[in-house]
């Protein structure tokens, strides 16, 4: 059972979610979707900056909430719940409602599914997983109300299959080192001298 959460978790790593994500961007700039475009870069490129801040904040400085055990915003949650709704939203716009929210509602199982993944895994806290998902899903929230007043996006199927294509070789890549360029940032920014406290605390981050 270890194993099925253990490669679930993975369809979150940053090496498939970020050339999702990036697939998105270029389809918007192909639809000629300037201000969605733009908002989608906006809303996910923040959500995992703010991810990255308050991991380097907890490295570098122990900036965190003991209390609720919270060291930073869980990454996969996040991602998940920014990503997966909105993908099915983009590519189930010009279906029925019903299709249209189900598959809204698929991805959002699916984000909430990522969320329990890490828990089972003990990789990070329920506090870290809740912020994960309120942030992933205010970005998606955000995008798609903003989509839902705008004209509908027009794909080109060749490109779509193209795009999907490209994307199936990364399941089998290893997770991109995060961890190590967390250290790397929380060094340069907090000091050398504090090089052995950094990498301590960064385990599991």
């Amino acid at each position: 059972m270890m194993e099925y959460w253990e490669h679930f978790t993975r369809l979150a790593d940053t090496n498939l979610t970020i050339p999702a994500a990036a697939v998105l961007t270029v389809w918007l700039l192909c639809a000629r979707t300037w201000r969605t475009c733009l908002l989608w870069c906006v809303l996910f490129g923040g959500g995992l900056f703010l991810v990255a801040a308050t991991k380097i904040a907890y490295a570098g400085w122990g900036i965190g909430i003991a209390a609720i055990d919270f060291r930073g915003f869980s990454g996969h949650a996040m991602r998940a719940a920014a990503l997966a709704p909105v993908l099915m939203h983009v590519l189930l716009q010009r279906r029925s409602r019903t299709v249209l929210t189900t598959g809204v509602l698929f991805g959002v199982l699916f984000a909430l599914g990522i969320g329990i993944s890490r828990l089972v895994l003990q990789v990070h806290s329920v506090s870290e997983v809740v912020t994960g998902w309120m942030l992933g899903f205010a970005v998606a929230w955000l995008f798609i109300r903003f989509c839902a007043h705008h004209p509908t996006i027009a794909f080109d199927r060749r490109s779509l299959a193209l795009a999907t294509l490209f994307l199936l070789p990364l399941l089998i890549l290893k997770p991109a080192p995060t961890e190590s360029w967390i250290v790397r940032i929380a060094i340069a920014l907090a000091g050398a001298e504090h090089a052995d406290q950094i990498r301590q605390r960064t385990t599991g981050l």
